[in-house]
């Protein structure tokens, strides 16, 4: 490499670190060499730089809100097997991976047995919501019941409320598992404060009527599912636990091993 390139080139690093472009000052050298092999004019070597860093903080954008979601695994529908679920509505479901009701701000419902792929479905939506440039945040019922509860006893729950306004969708995951005790009413005002603000996606191993276990109150557990329902999407999961069958199939694998 000639002195007056190594020149450019060290310009061109500082240049972009200084303008924060990252995708470019990594990938220019490579497009600069295949502007060259194929005689490319100037704005055609300039629109390549600009692409690549379009495409690097398009996927850096990704990352942080993948990991901003906290999701305990990634998931996608294609790998989730709605054979084993025949009355499941497989297009509408795909339907919702527009992501569409995020827009709209309606909210879904995965309702049915435990295992039988309601969190999995509720993941993959929110990687679709994701990748569909929305802000996402996973919780588990408990785990948001738990927060708001020390939020209230330190009288900072307004502004705690406030804070989950930043995402266009929440999903609240394995709802009526455990009680919630005191944070059951709490969790209500939660969901008041977001309807029509922005989209919930609830899973839940219990019906509608029995919704009051959770929440200890009639009128709170009415008033609720009149806000959730207003505007919802509601799936009915029913079938085989996922987790039984995968575990039958595999015993019976080993047993043919052995």
């Amino acid at each position: 490499m000639n002195a007056a390139k190594a020149t450019q080139e060290a310009l061109i690093d500082l240049y972009a670190r200084e303008l924060r472009l990252p995708g470019l000052r990594k990938a220019y050298r490579e497009l600069a060499r295949d502007a060259a092999q194929s005689g490319q004019d100037p704005l055609a070597y300039l629109a390549a730089c600009l692409t690549a860093e379009v495409e690097s903080r398009r996927q850096s954008r990704l990352q942080r809100r993948l990991h901003l979601a906290r999701f305990p695994a990634l998931k996608t529908l294609d790998s989730f097997d709605f054979t084993a679920l025949p009355d499941l509505p497989k297009a509408r479901v795909l339907q919702l991976a527009d992501a569409s009701f995020v827009k709209d701000r309606e909210n879904v419902i995965c309702l049915g047995p435990t295992g039988t792929g309601k969190t999995h479905t509720a993941i993959a939506l929110g990687v679709a919501a994701i990748h569909a440039g929305w802000r996402v945040r996973f919780t588990t019922a408990v785990a948001l019941g738990q927060e708001l509860l020390q939020a209230h006893n330190e009288a900072r729950l307004p502004k705690a409320l406030k804070g989950w306004d930043r995402f266009d969708l929440v999903i609240l995951d394995e709802l009526g598992y455990l009680g919630l005790g005191p944070a059951g009413p709490l969790l209500f005002q939660f969901c008041a404060h977001r309807y029509e603000r922005g989209s919930l996606l609830i899973t839940t191993n219990l019906e509608f009527s029995r919704w009051v276990e959770v929440f200890g109150d009639a009128a709170l557990t009415s008033a609720l599912l009149d806000r959730l329902t207003h505007r919802s999407h509601v799936l009915l999961f029913n079938g085989e636990s996922y987790r039984f069958r995968e575990s039958q199939q595999r015993l019976r694998k080993e047993g043919v091993s052995h």
